[in-house]
């Protein structure tokens, strides 16, 4: 699947300048969705939404060499097998995560960006996945 990086890049740097409020829209519609989740996260959420943004400035910046954090996505997913998280929760957050940022970008937002970030989180989410598959087995072994 090849991405569209522009825009990607673009409409990502479009809501960058309100990260803060992107992370309490994300887990304030998260746990409207899926409310099960809640006691998966700390009671105290500021450090976790200053984790999430800067992951995803990460991937902002990351985007042009997507191969170079490859590796580190499937830490992150073997490191949130240990947090309770499964392979269900996924979508949730991906299109959770997505219509928070087309509530930030209003106007701005178009069909076009939510297709690439679906198309994004669907590569994220795959090698999270990965590595929680392995982490998995080697906790079975």
């Amino acid at each position: 699947m090849s991405l569209d990086l522009e825009l990607l890049e673009t409409s990502f740097d479009l809501i960058a300048p309100r990260g803060d409020e992107l992370m309490d829209e994300f887990y304030d519609r998260l746990f409207e969705a899926a409310p099960e989740v809640r006691s998966l996260f700390p009671e105290d959420m500021r450090g976790q939404k200053a984790m999430l943004l800067g992951a995803l400035v990460l991937l902002r910046k990351s985007l042009r060499d997507l191969d170079s954090i490859v590796p580190k996505l499937q830490e992150l997913g073997a490191r949130h097998v240990a947090y309770g998280a499964k392979a269900e929760h996924y979508p949730v957050v991906g299109g959770t995560l997505i219509s928070a940022m087309s509530k930030l970008a209003g106007e701005h937002w178009t069909g076009e960006m939510e297709t690439a970030w679906s198309n994004a989180f669907g590569i994220v989410a795959g090698a999270m996945l990965v590595g929680a598959k392995e982490a998995r087995l080697a906790a079975a072994a």
